[in-house]
């Protein structure tokens, strides 16, 4: 497979911190969105990553499935800020919370199938 650690450890740390961010109901920010937008090419590069080894098409499926669930909290939040959000999902926070944590451990089984990096590099 090839070497995605940093885009896993990106997607890893963005989700959660929107996430976060959300629930604690901070306000939109150009950097969130800048995040966002960065998340997005980090879970493309990683899809491609899984289609190229071949032998990942069951957990290319499950993360596909488990990305599309968070992207749509973080797109309404993306669009329409915390109050859209609130508007539309603010009643599902526990499963925002689940979508995002399943997310997060299928991101650490893909990196499970990583390249050792003795000097953590990436």
């Amino acid at each position: 497979m090839l070497d995605i650690q940093g885009s896993l450890k990106n997607l890893a740390w963005t989700v959660e911190h929107h996430f976060l961010h959300i629930k604690n109901q901070h306000e939109f920010m150009r950097a969130w969105a800048v995040q966002f937008e960065l998340a997005y090419t980090d879970f493309r590069v990683t899809q491609m990553a899984l289609q190229l080894a071949g032998n990942q098409m069951d957990l290319l499926k499950d993360f596909t499935t488990q990305y599309d669930a968070v992207y749509q909290y973080e797109m309404a939040f993306a669009s329409n800020g915390l109050a859209g959000f609130n508007e539309k999902f603010g009643d599902q926070l526990p499963q925002y919370e689940q979508a995002q944590q399943a997310l997060r451990k299928t991101i650490d089984q893909i990196l499970s199938l990583q390249p050792d990096d003795p000097n953590n590099l990436i």
